[in-house]
């Protein structure tokens, strides 16, 4: 069974796949660590994010990356959101992802482009978002909580900047599958998005058979 789960920047989707990988007993990967990676490495390199060529050396970053606890900074987001752009790094990373998909018995997988490009035969998808300002109110409290020096105006101003660009890329834009389950959690905590989110997938695998 695989299931994927959609949505831009700081709407819960990766809560969210977590906690469905967990109560299904299958396997989870953030493919947004992956790009997050990718363009943490293009700077190591001494890189420029934007240009298609240095992010494409970056690509084969080393595995010990993905345990970085920087890639969770708004920093490193902003620098997958700009590699993400270039069809030579998608192009990279969708085996790879589609690979982990395709693993016996499923898999949950959360992104921007997993119901349309990774795995579009998945059983469930689900398409996760909220306004602009819940999600920033969210990153705040997150970012704070791990040190960072962040300002919510600087969030807000961020995150609508990265929407912009995930959702008019060339290759593979952020968009809602059209099958996909919308799930609207500007109003819900944590707790309540994990259960609507656990509700829709058990109640569309239900109509399934």
């Amino acid at each position: 069974m695989i299931i994927a789960v959609d949505g831009p920047t700081a709407s819960g989707k990766g809560t969210i796949a977590r906690a469905l990988a967990a109560h299904f007993g299958l396997p989870h990967l953030d493919t947004g660590l992956l790009y997050r990676a990718v363009g943490k490495q293009t700077v190591l390199n001494g890189g420029n994010p934007d240009d298609p060529l240095d992010a494409a050396r970056a690509v084969d970053f080393p595995d010990s990356l993905l345990d970085d606890p920087d890639l969770r900074s708004e920093t490193s987001g902003a620098l997958a959101s700009r590699v993400s752009v270039h069809k030579e790094v998608r192009a990279a990373l969708l085996e790879r992802q589609r690979a982990f998909a395709a693993q016996p018995g499923g898999a949950v997988l959360d992104g921007r482009d997993i119901g349309t490009v990774i795995a579009p035969d998945a059983d469930v998808k689900l398409f996760v978002t909220a306004s602009v300002a819940a999600r920033a109110d969210r990153r705040y409290a997150e970012s704070l909580s791990r040190g960072h020096e962040v300002t919510l105006e600087d969030i807000r101003a961020d995150l609508a900047a990265r929407d912009e660009r995930d959702r008019n890329r060339a290759e593979a834009p952020l968009v809602e599958a059209v099958d996909a389950i919308l799930l609207d959690n500007s109003d819900l905590d944590a707790n309540a998005s994990v259960a609507e989110s656990i509700r829709l997938v058990e109640e569309a695998l239900s109509a399934k058979g």
